[in-house]
């Protein structure tokens, strides 16, 4: 009764845009969602944070059956990406559990944070082709037991992150994946990234409920409107050719980060 009495339409329609674009793109959950709802409803960073991981833990739960079936997970990869951020992401929750979360130091906090993750997020967007081109020659040497210590790192990285501010599974963790991984196929850097990022939120998310920061009202509302959005998007809408989409995407991420920081 409580859920649908909280109810509201436009959380919904916000959740299918997403899902529609999500749908047609593979890309802008994660970073769109959090900033929607702390920007245009006024809701609290933390319980925008909370709400979001997972949100995302159920959508990309879906993206990881589809990417299974169609064998584009890397296992292997997707656990060593796991051992870091799992650990990484109950610690983060221990640490932030001492504070309140609701409070005017923490919520600009956890504002900041999700701002510059929007910025780095633009610049990993606009700018992956020239990183890979630098930091491909630097790892070119790299043998394979680094390359697996280094996976975790980035992992433990994203699971410290995301926990914060929920962004930067995506096109942060696709980045640092191809600079480990030149050689192994896009399709599988996408779907190893989204496997990943369902323990990941999960666990972040369930820790947030934990610490009451998650507004299920809301994530039922998204969740109405992303699921039919994912569909639709994916089976009618035209896909925005990539040159199109990058500098779009990076723009926006880049004016609403530095909306947040600023």
């Amino acid at each position: 009764m409580g859920i649908l009495a909280a109810f509201h339409p436009l959380y919904t329609l916000t959740g299918f845009i997403v899902g529609l674009l999500i749908g047609q793109t593979g890309m802008g959950g994660g970073s769109l969602v959090t900033p929607i709802l702390v920007l245009l409803f006024g809701v609290s960073p933390a319980a925008a944070v909370g709400t979001d991981l997972l949100y995302a833990s159920i959508t990309k739960a879906v993206g990881t059956a589809v990417h299974g079936a169609n064998h584009t997970v890397q296992w292997p990869l997707v656990a060593r990406l796991a051992a870091g951020s799992v650990p990484a992401t109950a610690l983060t929750l221990l640490a932030i559990a001492h504070f309140d979360l609701n409070s005017r130091a923490a919520s600009g906090v956890i504002t900041t944070v999700l701002g510059v993750m929007l910025l780095m997020t633009a610049a990993a967007l606009l700018f992956r082709r020239r990183l890979l081109e630098l930091g491909g020659d630097r790892l070119a040497n790299v043998s394979v037991r680094q390359t697996g210590l280094l996976t975790v790192a980035i992992g433990a990285m994203l699971g410290l992150l995301v926990t914060i501010s929920s962004v930067g599974a995506g096109a942060i963790g696709v980045t640092a994946l191809l600079l480990l991984y030149p050689k192994l196929p896009m399709a599988r850097i996408v779907g190893s990234d989204i496997a990943h990022a369902v323990p990941l939120t999960l666990v972040a998310g369930l820790g947030h409920w934990m610490l009451g920061s998650v507004n299920l009202p809301i994530l039922v509302s998204l969740l109405i409107g992303s699921i039919p959005g994912i569909v639709l998007g994916s089976l009618f809408a035209v896909r925005v050719p990539d040159t199109v989409l990058r500098p779009v995407m990076a723009a926006t991420l880049a004016v609403v980060g530095g909306t947040l920081v600023f």
